[in-house]
């Protein structure tokens, strides 16, 4: 597992280690889980077809995924997606896309990096 990697991606590897009682095996495990999940698809979809309610469901789920995982950078993102979701200001959360969108992408290739 190389740290740094995850590190540059926003990923808290030492926080999630602590969660997790110190399993590595247990990390990798979750971490693959969190690469065949289809819960950032859903998202996607929902923010494009206006489904406000599956749109903030989506959202936030991947909040807890990512806080559970010390996904720190991803965590931040959706904490804030959905508090505009919740104050009910659809255009600024659907604006956040495409930052929420690159950090995913970042973080997906970081854990496929040192997880496979």
């Amino acid at each position: 597992m190389d740290k740094e990697r995850l590190k540059a991606a926003g990923i808290d590897a030492d926080g999630a280690l602590e969660r997790l009682m110190g399993s590595e095996a247990l990390m990798a495990r979750l971490f693959r889980k969190f690469l065949e999940d289809g819960t950032f698809a859903a998202l996607l979809e929902s923010v494009n077809a206006g489904e406000k309610e599956e749109a903030l469901k989506a959202s936030h789920t991947l909040k807890g995924m990512c806080g559970n995982l010390s996904m720190d950078r991803l965590y931040r993102l959706f904490t804030a997606q959905v508090d505009l979701m919740r104050s009910e200001d659809w255009d600024g959360a659907a604006a956040m896309m495409p930052q929420i969108s690159a950090a995913y992408e970042e973080a997906v290739s970081a854990i496929r990096d040192c997880f496979g």
